[in-house]
């Protein structure tokens, strides 16, 4: 089968397969993206020869699109004054919904220059104004990382959500934890970001009186409030997410590694890193699971001590008499 790169897009797309109706359609787009282009380089991109190329503007012109056509060395084809396309109508819903998936599923989707993000800037240029607002704004604020599957969020409650960390405005929300009944907060929206699939809030809240990161699929309603805000200046959403998953666990834990701060190379939910002094570093953080942690902290490539809790220390002990049989044969 053949194949024809788009070198300028940077990947490969198979012609081959593709339908008479369908070339046409991909003849119409590579017309819009470069007006003058020649017979020769048209069939080139769509990996045909010219002749079948004039056969699919023919195709569009048939179909009431006005190509037009200049001759000569320099002539070429290029789309007639006035014409465009009809919108795509997409509900706020299912706008948001593709900026999401896209979002997770592809972790350079917010970079422009990326051909994911380069799609979703298309989509949005061409969204009436009440859908791409929303949709450009929580493609500016989220912080996208590539995720597995997860719980899936409502797309208009964490547009609600996008937008009030976008203006600085104040938010009273219902936030339901488990099977109780949902809760009403006051929250200072700073960031959402994607984790392991999930979708989360990095706030403050106003009715605890401290940082908070809550699941935006547990937020039952939203209510803009009058008041404003202004995150921290030096606020790192995935850093400060990442140390918040490192505490507030069952056994608080304290090791001491002999290794100075930038030799270390360390997950974050595993705690907060504090140097001790130039060839020590502690790490201070929390989990449920000790033996899970011993297996974390064994990836490292350097000695450490254990402070505390001593069920860490067991669980260390427990993985490292099977690494000797392992090792022993």
């Amino acid at each position: 089968m053949r194949t024809f790169c788009f070198r300028e897009c940077g990947f490969t797309v198979i012609v081959e397969e593709l339908s008479p109706t369908a070339k046409a359609l991909l003849a119409l787009e590579l017309i819009q993206d470069s007006p003058g282009i020649t017979g020769d380089r048209l069939g080139l991109k769509l990996g045909v020869t010219d002749r079948a190329a004039r056969r699919y503007v023919g195709i569009l012109r048939e179909a009431g699109i006005p190509i037009e056509s200049t001759p000569g060395r320099y002539g070429g084809y290029r789309v007639g004054r006035g014409f465009r396309l009809p919108p795509l109508m997409f509900s706020t819903a299912e706008a948001l919904g593709l900026m999401m998936a896209a979002l997770e599923g592809h972790h350079r989707a917010s970079d422009p220059e990326d051909p994911a993000g380069s799609a979703l800037d298309k989509i949005i240029r061409v969204l009436p104004k009440p859908v791409a607002e929303p949709a450009e704004s929580m493609r500016r604020i989220i912080t996208p990382r590539q995720a597995a599957e997860g719980t899936y969020p409502d797309p208009e409650t964490t547009a609600a959500l996008v937008q009030a960390c976008t203006a600085g405005r104040r938010l009273r929300i219902g936030y339901r934890r488990g099977d109780r009944d949902p809760v009403t907060m006051d929250v200072d929206p700073w960031a959402v970001s994607v984790r392991h699939g999930l979708w989360y809030l990095l706030c403050w809240s106003h009715t605890k009186d401290a940082q908070r990161v809550l699941r935006v699929d547990r937020v039952t309603t939203t209510e803009l409030l009058a008041d404003t805000f202004a995150p921290p200046e030096d606020l790192d959403p995935v850093t400060a997410i990442q140390d918040h998953f490192g505490q507030g666990w069952r056994y608080a834990v304290e090791v001491v590694i002999d290794a100075p701060l930038a030799e270390i190379a360390l997950a974050r939910n595993l705690g907060r890193l504090e140097p001790i002094d130039e060839t020590h570093t502690r790490i201070i953080g929390s989990t449920d699971d000790p033996d899970w942690y011993a297996y974390r902290l064994a990836s490292l490539n350097v000695t450490y001590s254990v402070i505390e809790p001593p069920e860490l220390r067991q669980a260390l002990s427990v993985l490292g008499l099977r690494i000797l049989k392992a090792a022993e044969g």
